[in-house]
């Protein structure tokens, strides 16, 4: 893997990776001048036991920009300035200009209930310059760099010493919120472990103490031994939808063996990680014969530099799901009370991913 790293007119910075060397002249564009100069800051929820982080500054980013603009794709007109340059590179990663969480977030205000800093990171992730690819349609050598960039990722943070949990995810579609099509993800870096991952922690520490193996590490031993929910089965990695599964179609990949974060994927291990991946994303689109869309979202160890053999690195993808003439999203019960009510069986969604044929280069 090659890198590059440089730095905008704003001061955000850009880092490009390749699987060939990249021009070390080349410059970093920006369509802003100057730096936001905005901070962000986190308030403590009493009820939930929670921090929550406030940006308002964000309400000022752009949604829906022109049909014929995306700063994400590379151009030389200069009447569209972008993000990202022209040259050899495969994936870019640079610096949110709307940031939830920032490495230089000032002083919050006092107020009623404690507040913090939101001292953190928030990256956007350019999987490639092709604006109209997806990330089920890239090459497998090219999949395998964009876990390597997780890692690469991961271990910068990690050594910032005030990131103590880094979360590679992907927004995909219109229906999930996204506003450019352009195929990316973020990389959101929190100070603090936030509520879902930490009950995960939680959850895995306490198995591990009691049964001296990763819980995840059991299940999927489990679904391979039964066998009927699996999408993907290789020699190192796997996917399938969970016998837990809270979302129809909701699958979950991993490698076979725990790896507590990217940074520890074997070459071989990462390689079939890319294939199980790849596998998922074009069932999903050929079961509906369009882009579906979804959250995915990668669950690693938290950073802060002690072993986890709990821990067990893999994604989640948590797409909306199709009722007789439309899609569904979440409900009152599982927003407002995190409890999930299923009308699908994870089995019959598992056997319709199952019989959908795919062809991976």
């Amino acid at each position: 893997m090659h890198t590059l790293d440089l730095t905008k007119p704003d001061g955000r910075q850009l880092t490009l990776y390749a699987r060939q060397a990249i021009d070390p002249n080349i410059i970093a564009p920006s369509p802003f001048a100057e730096p936001l100069n905005k901070h962000p800051h986190l308030r403590w929820h009493p009820l939930r036991g929670e921090w929550v982080t406030y940006a308002a500054y964000r309400q000022g980013r752009t949604f829906l920009p022109p049909p014929e603009y995306n700063p994400l794709a590379v151009t030389s007109d200069p009447a569209f300035p972008t993000e990202v340059p022209a040259g050899e590179w495969d994936v870019a990663v640079f610096d949110n200009r709307f940031p939830s969480l920032d490495r230089t977030s000032a002083e919050p205000p006092a107020l009623i209930v404690p507040s913090a800093p939101a001292a953190g990171q928030c990256d956007v992730v350019v999987f490639t310059q092709n604006a109209y690819a997806s990330l089920g349609s890239l090459s497998l050598a090219h999949i395998e760099l964009l876990l390597q960039v997780w890692a690469d990722r991961t271990a910068r943070l990690a050594r910032r010493g005030d990131i103590a949990y880094v979360l590679p995810f992907e927004n995909r579609g219109a229906e999930v919120g996204v506003t450019l099509h352009h195929p990316h993800g973020q990389i959101y870096a929190y100070p603090v472990v936030p509520p879902v991952p930490a009950r995960m922690q939680q959850e895995a520490q306490s198995h591990h103490a009691r049964q001296g193996r990763g819980v995840l590490q059991e299940l999927i031993a489990d679904e391979r031994r039964v066998g009927v929910r699996m999408v993907y089965e290789g020699v190192h990695a796997v996917a399938f939808v969970p016998v837990c599964a809270r979302y129809p179609y909701e699958v979950w990949v991993a490698p076979i063996e725990p790896v507590e974060s990217f940074i520890q994927l074997a070459v071989e291990q990462r390689a079939d990680l890319a294939r199980a991946l790849k596998t998922v994303l074009l069932k999903y689109d050929g079961l509906w014969e369009r882009p579906f869309p979804y959250l995915m979202a990668w669950y690693q160890a938290p950073t802060d530099g002690k072993p986890h053999p709990e821990s067990h690195l893999h994604a989640q993808f948590y797409p909306p799901y199709r009722t007789r003439d439309r899609l569904k999203y979440l409900a009152g019960t599982e927003i407002a009370a995190g409890f999930f009510a299923m009308d699908a069986l994870p089995e019959d969604k598992a056997r319709e991913l199952q019989q959908v044929r795919i062809k991976i280069e």
